[in-house]
């Protein structure tokens, strides 16, 4: 069983930064890709960037060039790291962890519990 524990949400005014992190309590290897996904009230959750073992990324359009997803095997930790927010970043972000890219989007093997970070 899979157990990912997220933290690093908060506040922010908008250009602010602020770092997300999501390691993995229980479960997975470092054979399995990350990813980070974000919901904001009354939209679907989307994603956000995804990093592979062998530190293949993939971000959306949205986020490219400010936010940034990085891996520590050894902590089994994930950062994403979000630099000059905007309004629009407001969401609750989940982080997510299967064998693929593919599957990390389609159909992730868990889900960690969600951390709010609010632009304004």
């Amino acid at each position: 069983h899979v157990q990912l524990v997220e933290s690093g949400g908060g506040s922010v005014q908008p250009g602010g930064s602020l770092r997300l992190s999501c390691t993995v309590a229980s479960g997975s290897s470092s054979r399995y890709c990350m990813g980070w996904f974000r919901q904001a009230t009354g939209k679907e959750r989307e994603r956000v960037a995804i990093i592979a073992p062998d530190g293949r990324t993939t971000y959306a359009l949205s986020v490219k060039g400010r936010f940034t997803i990085s891996q520590d095997n050894a902590s089994k930790t994930v950062v994403l790291q979000m630099k000059s927010l905007k309004a629009e970043d407001t969401a609750v972000y989940y982080c997510a962890t299967d064998l693929t890219i593919a599957s990390v989007i389609a159909t992730p093997a868990a889900w960690g519990q969600g951390t709010q970070v609010t632009v304004s």
